[in-house]
């Protein structure tokens, strides 16, 4: 086995200088063949399945990538910074302890997307199948599906970064070129003009124009607390300005995958109306499809399903191992998390009927992650990239005390706003037929979640820094950042215990 796919025997410790090769191009890869799937086209095709037209629904989805990717890409710098992954990282911000609220929105987010990844990936896979070769459509054809691809990305996962490293380099340039025939597929269908069933004016164009950009926002900061899980094997020198531009080009890539599902579903709107009243977009994504497409429909399906599995599962299994060393390495705690994920696919599936549920609940994530993403961004500036890595892994070391113990292992402050960031922000959340927020209605059903959240998160946090300052000894040489004040001399500065 060449060295490039070599097991990995590193967890969330922090990953020594001389064993960080990866690059920013690195980082493209894996965060585009992440989004280069069919799951990113299913937000695509939001827009039309919420009535706008073909020219409003792609400016909503630029205008959300756009504020999501820019929000995402600060994120890029504390991997490589730090050599750990983000949930680590966020002691310095939230504490020893506060650091778990990064954990729980990594295990969230990975369960989700994942099933999201494997449900429609499974569902392309079988219904293309049986469109080409008559493969029946029932609950055994669709769980041998989900079991494959569950499969595979576990074991991709378990085998760790480098395996998943190589396979997204393949994916990449594999599905694009399979999204650029399918553009070519659908092309004599497509109408430009495609007017949809709102026009700007009408009652609910606001509302389905913002929920339509919260979504697409939605997927660049899915990936806010796993950008660390592979920036950990970049160089810690590597220009901050290279990172970000990974970030935001990786994110720029997703329009092919975004632009594919809102031209497809305009088609579906004229062609095949009855499944955009269902929300089926998968479905008549394939009652559509030319025949001679199919095949690559089904390809699609397989290596994005994969591609999206691993990035999503991936991290998780790594915090596991770090939180719980004694008990799991890493690649006990992915199996144990993969196997985790694979009962809610199931059980959502085919038990609960869990799926739009699942769906629906995605979009809520916003409202959890955008005031922790403003919470580290923040604290990044005010300490100027100025980090103790040793200290960081407090936690896994099982020991009290140190520069980012704070108050009983919590930053109250970071902890403060995170809070109220967070239900601010599903007060003003919207998810069609879930959850209204109770301040959703007062501003005309809009979906100000995301927003509302990351503003408020991080309104509070300045707050608290200026009100009550974090001790000197937090802070480099460099000094804090100059919108915060500094401690007086009664500020305590824990002594560490940590080498």
């Amino acid at each position: 086995m060449s060295a490039d796919l070599a097991f990995e025997a590193h967890g969330a410790e922090h990953i020594p200088a001389a064993e960080r090769h990866a690059r920013p191009s690195d980082l493209f890869r894996l965060l585009f063949g992440g989004c280069n799937t069919f799951s990113t086209s299913v937000l695509g095709s939001f827009p039309v399945f919420l009535g706008l037209s073909l020219r409003d629904g792609a400016t909503a989805l630029l205008l959300g990538l756009l504020a999501g990717s820019l929000a995402l890409a600060p994120m890029s710098l504390f991997g490589p910074r730090n050599g750990t992954n983000d949930p680590v990282s966020s002691s310095a911000h939230f504490g020893v302890y506060g650091r778990l609220i990064g954990s729980f929105q990594l295990l969230l987010t990975a369960l989700v997307f994942f099933s999201l990844a494997v449900w429609s990936s499974g569902d392309a896979l079988v219904g293309g199948a049986h469109a080409l070769a008559g493969l029946p459509v029932t609950p055994l054809t669709l769980g041998l599906a989900y079991a494959l691809f569950a499969l595979v990305v576990v074991a991709i996962c378990i085998y760790g970064f480098r395996l998943m490293l190589w396979f997204n380099r393949i994916a990449v340039g594999a599905a694009s070129v399979l999204f650029l025939v399918a553009l070519f597929a659908f092309a004599p269908s497509f109408d430009r003009g495609y007017a949809g069933s709102l026009t700007h004016g009408d009652a609910g164009w606001w509302a389905a124009f913002v929920a339509s950009a919260t979504v697409a926002a939605s997927n660049p900061l899915s990936f806010a607390a796993t950008l660390g899980d592979w920036g950990r094997y970049i160089p810690e020198a590597t220009p901050r300005r290279r990172l970000m531009g990974a970030v935001l080009l990786a994110q720029a890539a997703t329009l092919l995958p975004l632009g594919f599902g809102l031209c497809t579903a305009s088609i579906l709107a004229v062609q095949a109306p009855q499944f955009v009243d269902s929300g089926d977009y998968i479905g008549g994504l394939i009652a559509i499809a030319p025949g001679w497409f199919l095949l690559p429909l089904c390809l699609i399906a397989v290596i994005g399903g994969v591609a999206t599995g691993t990035t999503a599962l991936y991290g998780t299994g790594l915090d596991v191992s770090n939180l719980f060393p004694r008990q799991f390495n890493r690649a006990r705690a992915t199996l144990l998390i993969g196997l985790l994920a694979v009962a809610v696919i199931f059980v959502g599936r085919f038990v609960l009927n869990l799926v739009e549920s699942v769906a629906a609940f995605a979009a809520l994530i916003g409202a959890f992650s955008c005031p922790w993403l403003a919470v580290m961004v923040i604290g990044y500036l005010t300490r100027r990239g100025h980090y103790l890595p040793a200290e960081l892994q407090a936690l896994s070391r099982r020991v009290k005390g140190g520069s980012y113990w704070f108050t009983g292992g919590w930053n109250l402050r970071a902890l403060a706003a995170w809070l109220v960031g967070s239900s601010l922000g599903l007060l003003f959340a919207q998810v069609p037929d879930r959850f209204t927020g109770p301040l959703s209605a007062w501003v005309g059903g809009l979906d100000l979640s995301a927003p509302v959240s990351l503003l408020a998160g991080a309104a509070v946090y300045l707050l608290l820094l200026w009100r009550f300052p974090e001790p000197e000894a937090l802070y480099g040489s460099e000094g804090r950042w100059p919108l915060t004040r500094a401690a007086s001399a009664r500020d305590p500065a824990s002594a560490s215990p940590l080498s």
